[in-house]
């Protein structure tokens, strides 16, 4: 029987518990916790509940929670999260935060930050932008790389668990409208899919791709903080759910942006991922963690429609909840997949427009983008926004750069991912390099060959800024003087907008998946 947290609660709804300055407490309440904001502290209650994945039902369970939570989240957010306090009965019975025999119960202390930061609320607000998303994508690169390797964790097993675990969980909400074919039929499909990919799983926890990772990486769990994207709330409550895959913890991410209609910003966060990381070989897996994902939060958004303060907000958040356990099928959806090739000279746009075909492409969230500027950057060890010299782009480093994107060209395919490879490729070799993938990989290839006036391509370069381009009007000149030979692509005009530009790259590739 889990205990009685009423006391407890009312402290600390309380504006006097906190001392001089503090008049007015802000709560939220989630299924597992309770926040309260109170000055410039926030303290974060446990709820005392039990559910299939975790125990909060005393108050020493509370207390280790706690206590894991900020270690934990120190981790990521070292200046956020502050102490572990109790909660103690006073002689006169009163509770208070001044030590007193045994505690009641704990909190976690933590600084306040400004909730219009919260990165749910910056995507609402539509505040979110590619150099925020690309700094995002960094902090969590950097925060995987330093993260403990669990070789005893993970698995084909534990995501079976994992994924039984929450069918029985969706199947026991009562309040959202779930149907019991949606939550039949979801099960089937998890099934399924781990079928075809326990191989990959298993090897990829026996390679060290299984890390004490955040655990509960969604928008609501990411702030800007001093600046800078910070996550904090990873799970603290099961350090086998919180031990997994790397793609599977970043797949909450991307799904949650997905599900806000941001494929493009979950786009953009993959594909500088993987390029930063050596996680390509993973993506097979991923329409099954992104599934999982949202059949996570389709249950935990259900659980908050019986605490809702309303009949329309119960509503509203039982409609959410069935939009999530949507989406956990049609990640499934079977897609076709091919190899698109845009090539020309520098300032052309490619990168522009592969950008903004990619999210429409293939399995979500969207198709795999190699981008030749960004693989030589990272091949010799440097960010790819910094400059290189004229010596990186000798021959025999581009031969190495075009070998790297035929080769995770490659791998994006057999994962059944469209692959967009954006390169220069002045020459014919380099270009059936590419049509040697598809054919290896029996998919289509539709090379696009974009082309502008000369004097439109200097003024694109010389106004890029923080772009991983080293190509300056000296470097299009000479570009522009070299013979391409013979080319067999769709040329596109592109001198003049994206949207033009666009336009006619979605009819072509729609002219040619019908010709297909």
């Amino acid at each position: 029987m889990s205990e009685d947290q009423r006391e407890v609660i009312a402290f600390l709804r309380d504006p006097s518990s906190y001392g001089p300055g503090v008049d007015r407490v802000e709560v939220i309440e989630t299924h597992a916790s309770l926040v309260f904001i109170a000055g410039d502290r926030v303290f974060k209650l446990k709820r005392a509940v039990t559910y299939p994945y975790l125990d909060f039902s005393t108050a020493d369970l509370r207390r280790r929670a706690c206590e894991a939570e900020l270690v934990l989240n120190r981790r990521t957010a070292p200046t956020l999260y502050e102490e572990v306090r109790g909660l103690f009965r006073r002689p006169g019975g009163a509770v208070s935060f001044a030590p007193n025999g045994e505690a009641l119960d704990w909190v976690v202390v933590m600084r306040r930050f400004d909730q219009d930061l919260l990165f749910h609320a910056l995507a609402e607000t539509g505040r979110l932008d590619r150099h925020v998303m690309d700094r995002l994508a960094d902090r969590i690169t950097a925060f995987h790389a330093g993260a403990e390797q669990r070789f005893d964790r993970g698995g084909a097993a534990e995501m079976a668990r994992v994924a039984e675990i929450q069918y029985h969980s969706l199947a026991a909400v009562q309040w959202a409208g779930f149907t019991r074919e949606c939550v039949e039929g979801i099960r089937e499909k998890w099934r399924n899919r781990l079928t075809m990919v326990s191989p990959l799983l298993d090897c990829r926890r026996g390679t060290g791709k299984v890390r004490h990772c955040h655990g509960d990486l969604h928008l609501r769990n990411i702030c800007l903080f001093q600046g800078e994207p910070t996550l904090f709330d990873c799970l603290e409550f099961d350090d086998t759910l919180a031990s997994v895959d790397v793609l599977y913890d970043l797949a909450f991410l991307l799904m949650d942006l997905e599900h806000r209609g941001l494929s493009h910003h979950a786009n953009r966060i993959l594909n500088r991922y993987l390029d930063r990381t050596a996680e390509d070989d993973g993506l097979a897996a991923m329409p099954l963690f992104l599934s999982i994902r949202a059949g996570i939060r389709a249950q935990a958004v259900a659980n908050a429609v019986e605490r809702a303060p309303d009949s329309r907000a119960s509503e509203e958040l039982a409609a959410d909840a069935r939009r999530y356990l949507d989406l956990a099928h049609l990640l499934f959806r079977s897609q076709s997949c091919k190899l698109i090739a845009i090539g020309g000279v520098s300032g052309t746009g490619k990168s522009t427009l592969a950008a903004a075909l990619a999210p429409e492409l293939g399995l979500r969230p969207g198709a795999r983008v190699l981008r030749s500027d960004v693989i030589r950057k990272l091949l010799l060890g440097v960010e790819p926004e910094d400059r290189l010299s004229a010596s990186a782009y000798d021959p025999e480093i581009t031969r190495k750069v075009y070998d790297a994107l035929c080769q995770k060209a490659a791998t994006g395919l057999a994962a059944g991912y469209t692959v967009i490879i954006d390169a220069v490729a002045l020459r014919a070799k380099e270009r059936c390099s590419f049509a040697e993938v598809a054919r290896a990989a029996a998919v289509p290839l539709a090379g696009l060959w974009l082309e502008g006036q000369p004097e439109v391509m200097a003024d694109r370069i010389r106004n890029r800024v923080g772009d991983a381009s080293d190509a300056s009007p000296e470097v299009l000149a000479q570009q522009l003087r070299h013979d391409p030979g013979k080319i067999a692509w769709v040329r596109i005009e592109a001198g003049g907008q994206l949207e033009d530009c666009l336009a006619i790259a979605r009819r072509v590739l729609a002219d040619q998946s019908v010709a297909g």
